[in-house]
């Protein structure tokens, strides 16, 4: 008998169609579970004031009511009719322990009642921030969260595929590291792992970088020289910040895309390339197709697999993970004496904002891991780090015009970073390229640079 479960667990099954909940009755007692039999909602509660038992099987409606009524339930379980990550993290958010679709099997029980089980949840309970950290060190991507798990799950779905996979998140959430996991888990993993760019490189070069080009091509094209798509042959090519580029690059990446083959600039030989491709973007790319900005063929071709990967904020229960593999990284390549964060320096760190996600907090534990003041780091000494942080960012303002806004923005930020345009971009939210265009839009204005005048007026130059 398939995945029998000792001492007899009581299992309540309250599913409102009567076939499901008979023939998952059977699959229980299959089991060798007690089972009892009844409707979600008032029912269901009713049940659970007069016996106990080790696992509810439900529906999401029922399992949300259920949890909202009574947070000390036993652990549930959802049924659903179609695979869904999406449906999987509402159904985790719900409480829920797994997630069961229809035809349920006999394994798939099994499976599910013993995730239910005390004992398994206490022991994944019992491992230390450190220990799982390590655990994930391989990972793209360091949590255990639930919407860290969907990305994670989504990832694995598409990475045996040569479908293209667009990733879109906010600077800093990781999205490179997520798109060289999709190449390690593909049958390309042997082959080359390919990355340019597509914000910082101004049109002209983006379209040699990408395509290639040959000797004479235009002034200065002494060699003929092997694009990124020739390169990435048999392997992945990630197009990084993908919402920058230009639209006749554009066109020119919808033809490699869809018919595999491109030309070389000045070149008339086409060229076969055998290229699966990763895109990411900070931005919403329907919203850019909307406007007109991005082309909605090409962002089809992109999105056969769109993954939102979420921002820190979303996933704070992973600040502590991320914080003590952060810590083992770097203390052991400064020989710090630092050793742990209190208790109340993480609880801090949890609830604190991270507009620049894990890259923020990457550069926090590396900063405080310099500084080397002891063995334990205390919420006093986050604090003052966070605070000192804060003031440096571009203060809000209430100009007359958007635009006003906008440039006293740019100004501020140059002027914190002493005119580092990446620091500055990165602060803004935008990327380098964007800020290239608006500091060439202000010098045609002004006909000066506005680096250097922002910069005397701040007392930097």
């Amino acid at each position: 008998m398939a995945g029998t479960i000792s001492n007899r667990p009581a299992v309540l099954v309250a599913l409102s169609c009567s076939l499901a909940r008979d023939y998952l009755s059977q699959l229980c007692a299959q089991l060798d579970c007690r089972v009892q039999r009844c409707e979600p909602g008032e029912e269901l509660l009713a049940r659970l004031e007069g016996a106990s038992f080790d696992l509810v099987v439900s529906d999401l409606v029922g399992v949300r009511e259920l949890k909202r009524r009574r947070p000390d339930s036993p652990p549930c379980v959802v049924v659903a009719r179609q695979a869904s990550v999406d449906f999987a993290v509402k159904a985790m958010r719900a409480g829920a322990v797994d997630v069961l679709v229809e035809p349920v099997g006999i394994d798939e029980l099994a499976a599910a009642l013993h995730h239910g089980e005390p004992g398994e949840q206490a022991s994944e309970a019992e491992q230390s921030p450190v220990e799982v950290a390590h655990e994930a060190s391989e990972d793209a991507l360091v949590g255990r969260s639930l919407t860290l798990n969907a990305v994670r799950q989504r990832i694995q779905c598409a990475a045996p595929s040569k479908a293209t996979v667009l990733l879109q998140g906010e600077s800093g959430t990781g999205k490179e590291r997520l798109a060289e996991m999709v190449h390690r888990a593909s049958k390309r993993a042997d082959g080359p792992f390919v990355k340019v760019n597509c914000a910082a490189l101004a049109e002209g070069v983006l379209e040699s970088e990408l395509f290639g080009h040959e000797q004479g091509a235009f002034t200065g094209a002494h060699q003929r020289r092997i694009g990124r798509f020739e390169a990435a042959h048999g392997g992945t090519l990630l197009l990084d910040e993908v919402s920058e580029v230009s639209p006749a690059i554009q066109a020119k990446l919808l033809r490699v895309l869809e018919e595999e083959e491109l030309q070389r600039v000045g070149g008339n030989r086409t060229i076969s390339v055998d290229v699966r491709v990763v895109a990411t973007t900070n931005r919403d790319l329907e919203t850019e197709v909307a406007r007109g900005t991005f082309r909605h063929d090409l962002f089809f071709r992109l999105a056969v697999v769109p993954i939102r990967v979420p921002p820190l904020r979303e996933r704070a229960g992973d600040v502590p993970l991320l914080v003590n593999h952060f810590l083992e990284r770097f203390r052991h390549e400064t020989n710090s004496r630092v050793r742990r964060f209190s208790a109340a320096a993480l609880a801090l760190l949890e609830q604190h904002r991270w507009s620049g996600n894990v890259r923020e907090l990457q550069n926090l534990v590396r900063r405080l891991v310099l500084l080397d003041v002891g063995e334990t780091i205390g919420d006093e000494l986050v604090r003052r780090e966070l605070l000192g942080f804060e003031t440096q960012r571009p203060a809000s303002l209430q100009p007359c015009t958007i635009a006003a806004a906008e440039r006293d923005a740019i100004e501020r930020a140059l002027a914190v970073t002493a005119g580092n345009r990446g620091q500055a971009a990165r602060i803004l939210g935008i990327s380098v390229r964007t800020l290239f265009n608006r500091l060439k839009r202000y010098e045609e204005e002004d006909g000066v640079g506005l680096v250097l005048p922002q910069l005397q007026r701040a007392g930097v130059a």
